[in-house]
């Protein structure tokens, strides 16, 4: 059972941003996150890598799997370790401010973010697209109880309780390439 089960969805919220915040609070553990991002690695790799013993790179990689941050693969008594790409993208989601909004049944979800927010909209490609939301522009997409959602912000009406995530798409590097060329 998690030590979350019995506590508030802001306390649980709480928890998992405070073992955030100490989790990267470390340049050790920082360099490990970076390491791990370009490959998977076994702890004593890692641990040569970083010029630490096993015990204390374990120590980290057990803070950083209570974050979210990294995974672990057990192959016998092998253990391979790689970034939680995933999960490392929904920690930083915590850091986005939470509204209580009370709207009438079949309100739509732009009206609904024009209550909490300065939404900027434009015409592109025919249709009406939010460009920017308190000033910061972007692309912007949205959850709507956990599932992506195909309509648009106009047309999404809101029926019953619902939790509504407003993202931006934010660019985030996969790959660099250093390329260079060869002149013969």
């Amino acid at each position: 059972m998690s030590s979350e089960a019995n506590v508030t969805e802001y306390e649980a919220a709480t928890l998992r941003f405070l073992k955030l915040f100490y989790a990267l609070d470390s340049k050790t553990r920082l360099r490990m996150i970076q390491s791990l991002y370009e490959n998977e690695k076994y702890i004593s790799e890692l641990a040569r890598e970083q010029d630490l013993s096993v015990p204390v790179v374990s120590k980290h990689i057990n803070i950083l799997e209570e974050a979210n941050l990294i995974k672990r693969h057990i192959y016998g008594k092998t253990h391979v370790l790689g970034i939680n790409n995933k999960d490392v993208a929904r920690s930083l989601d915590i850091l986005a401010p939470t509204k209580d909004v009370k709207v009438k049944k079949g309100t739509n979800i732009l009206d609904i973010l024009n209550e909490v927010a300065i939404i900027e909209t434009k015409k592109l490609n025919g249709k009406e697209q939010v460009i920017a939301t308190n000033g910061d522009e972007g692309f912007f997409i949205y959850e709507l109880n956990g599932e992506f959602c195909n309509q648009t912000v106009q047309k999404c009406t809101i029926r019953e309780n619902s939790t509504v995530v407003w993202k931006k798409l934010e660019p985030i590097a996969k790959l660099r390439l250093n390329i260079r060329i060869d002149d013969q």
